[in-house]
């Protein structure tokens, strides 16, 4: 071999070493280098789209899709890879844990239930002349039902009313739904019930406040009305706390006895996109005399949705808006049971377990000196003997809190109290 060729040779095995050499150190740099990954757990993983018939659409809803992963933190850290070794949603592969609203659509009415509490969050009904007029409906073929749409062990049970002292209370009355047997049986569901006091209040004044909204009828075509149970604080009159305090009935205790009532009246003109007249009331759940004024109730709208947690109307523009009382006259008409009997066909209901409708399931409990709206004479709330103070107050006093406002209000027509 001559010397020329020699050198090309060394020179050539050389490169080649140099070249192996080079790649394996790279090699060897690139497999140092953490390589970032996101673990998915195979349970929120893509699935593969399956068309669902139309028709399926309403009648099988899917179910909820899983909750987004958390945002990233902000901070040097947020552009890093989430290596996230916990996976909280995971829970879900054994189901939802609620809160269940046990929403039930029926003819009369629509009802949102608390299975907490066993009364509803809310009943929504509509009320019309034509609804009104009709007569094809007679309550003594109604009975109180268990509401077989929600749960069994969340249920509110007839034997939990009995001799608890108290009426199966409608959200929606009997007499709103007078135009067919089939709408007037779907308010006899304790899904619309909850327990209220019977003399003086549901078989008394709640009476005659639920004939006003049928009256109002007379003037508007159209009345929605939203109600249900409240359950507000009362002031401790030994350490001046607030603490919400209310009766339990049935065995075991589950069904909670409401400390007031509210409704929500929408008037409607009739028109497309016409003005609603709004009304919002508290009563408490409590004997009131007939000469109490109606007005006296009265609350805004925003205060009675922070005290349920509930939003009425909020797609109802500002400007549709009109108050109630201003634009009728918000006025009761007293008449005495006997008469209301008569003149609403409050005709007894038979119940398994119970007394007819409009009856206590036993011996009635006194009213307890529970505090009327206005009364008091300006004494501080929980002046004595365990009373509820008066509702304006208490609602107000949750609407004012945050923007520091407690102070003299007036409740209605009533006197000013104070803090």
């Amino acid at each position: 071999m001559s010397k020329t060729a020699s050198i090309a040779l060394v020179a050539a095995l050389g490169a080649g070493s140099g070249a192996a050499l080079t790649a394996t150190m790279y090699s060897l740099r690139s497999s140092k280098q953490p390589e970032a990954t996101l673990h998915v757990p195979t349970h929120l993983a893509a699935a593969p789209t399956v068309p669902v018939p139309a028709s399926q659409i309403f009648t099988n809803p899917p179910p909820p899709p899983p909750p987004p992963p958390p945002a990233a933190a902000a901070g040097p850290h947020a552009n890093l890879p989430v290596l996230k070794p916990v996976d909280p949603a995971g829970w879900f592969e054994y189901g939802f844990p609620g809160p269940h609203a046990d929403i039930s659509s029926r003819a009369s009415l629509v009802s949102a239930y608390d299975r907490r509490t066993r009364n509803p969050h809310w009943v929504v009904e509509h009320i019309t002349p034509a609804s009104l007029a009709a007569r094809d409906a007679d309550r003594k073929h109604s009975v109180f039902l268990e509401d077989p749409q929600v749960p069994g062990k969340f249920q509110a049970k007839l034997k939990d009313y009995f001799r608890s002292g108290y009426d199966r209370g409608h959200q929606v009355p009997a007499a709103d739904a007078k135009w067919s047997q089939t709408a007037m049986d779907d308010t006899f569901y304790l899904t619309n019930m909850c327990p209220q006091v019977g003399d003086g209040f549901n078989r008394d004044y709640w009476a005659h406040f639920e004939d006003f909204c049928r009256r109002l009828t007379q003037r508007y075509p159209s009345v929605r009305v939203a109600t249900g149970p409240l359950y507000l604080p009362k002031r401790d009159p030994v350490d001046g706390k607030w603490y919400t305090r209310y009766e339990v009935i049935g065995s075991p205790p589950s069904v909670a006895v409401p400390t007031h009532f509210y409704k929500v009246i929408l008037a409607e003109d009739g028109r497309p996109g016409g003005n609603v007249a709004v009304g919002a009331f508290v009563l408490p759940n409590a004997p009131i005399p007939n000469d109490k004024p109606l007005a006296d109730f009265e609350m805004p709208l925003e205060a009675v949705e922070r005290a349920t947690g509930l939003e009425f109307a909020p797609k109802l523009p500002v400007q549709r808006r009109r108050p109630l009382c201003a634009d009728a006259s918000c006025a009761i008409v007293p008449q005495s049971w006997g008469e209301a009997v008569a003149r609403r066909d409050r005709a007894p209901a038979a119940a398994a377990g119970g007394k007819p409708c409009g009856m206590p399931g036993g011996g009635m409990k006194p009213g307890g000196g529970i505090m009327l709206p206005g009364s008091g004479g300006g004494k501080p709330p929980g002046g004595g003997g365990g009373r509820v103070p008066p509702a304006f107050w208490i609602i107000s006093a949750i609407l004012a809190r945050s923007a520091g406002l407690l102070g003299s209000m007036r409740p209605g027509a009533g006197a000013a109290v104070h803090r």
